[in-house]
């Protein structure tokens, strides 16, 4: 989805320059180019980072990840740019589709490869191999291409109300798969106690401990993220109405959102010195 309000004004016109400075204001401006500066910086930096150092089988879906960051970065340029070449407007609209679905449910893939890890490690040493992690995330992508295949028709045809109810779905889905991986491994992790290995068991939690954190991070992150938009459709949907406040709060968090995984991966990968551990 789109951080500014041409998401929810399908009658706009984008054939002119005046008009696009109406429809963007300079709030929408400078997150766009902080999305595409920042952004395509960041994610190009996590994914040589994998590639060179962390390894691509332990780090595949992250990978994944910042391949779908970076075509949201760039539909954040594209969108810039489309005032002035009206060609841009279909990439845009299928780029959608990205944001949609790719990023979401990849961050649903590491969450539940964390969730196995925690709640069922046999099961997890058995799909541990890469080809498993490569069949899932090609199914992914289809999904995430028939996702921009139905955004770029639906926005084309000004079909809205389709729009909102499919994105609002997907969000519900994917939270709600975000939320049982959160209590399944919280309440393995308060299961655990004390045995008889000592530092073993210790280390064991620590991970435990570990990968709950990410789950809980990843899971508010997607909340923040999306939570605005949903209340932004149904307020379309059932009144025509917009609340310009909201949508700039909306355009805000979801930017800002988008760097929550960097963040986390380079903590992991020690590039953050200042907030690792000794």
């Amino acid at each position: 989805m789109n951080t500014s309000t041409e998401n929810f004004t399908p009658e706009a016109s984008t054939n002119s320059t005046p008009h696009f400075i109406a429809q963007l204001s300079s709030l929408d401006i400078c997150l766009f180019s902080l999305l595409f500066l920042f952004g395509l910086l960041t994610h190009s930096y996590v994914i040589w980072l994998i590639i060179t150092k962390s390894g691509v089988a332990s780090e595949f879906f992250n990978l994944n990840l910042s391949v779908c960051e970076i075509a949201t970065c760039l539909n954040a340029i594209f969108t810039l740019l489309s005032f002035l070449f009206s060609s841009l407007t279909r990439p845009i609209h299928f780029l959608k589709g990205l944001t949609i679905t790719g990023r979401p449910l990849f961050q649903c893939l590491m969450c539940v490869e964390r969730y196995l890890a925690v709640v069922h490690p046999v099961t997890f040493l058995k799909y541990k191999p890469l080809r498993y992690r490569v069949i899932c995330c090609t199914v992914a992508w289809i999904n995430s291409l028939g996702s921009c295949l139905f955004c770029m028709f639906s926005l084309i045809s000004n079909n809205i109300h389709a729009y909102t109810w499919f994105y609002t779905l997907q969000f519900l889905f994917f939270f709600s798969i975000q939320l049982f991986c959160l209590v399944a491994v919280l309440r393995v992790l308060k299961q655990s106690g004390p045995g008889e290995r000592g530092r073993e068991r210790e280390e064991e939690n620590h991970m435990k401990r570990r990968a709950f954190h990410i789950i809980l991070i990843t899971t508010v992150s997607i909340a923040i993220m999306y939570l605005p938009y949903i209340i932004i459709g149904l307020s379309f949907v059932s009144s025509r109405l917009f609340i310009n406040e909201l949508i700039a709060f909306s355009s805000i968090c979801y930017v800002l959102a988008g760097f929550v995984q960097p963040v986390l991966y380079f903590k992991r990968a020690g590039k953050l010195s200042c907030l690792c551990s000794p």
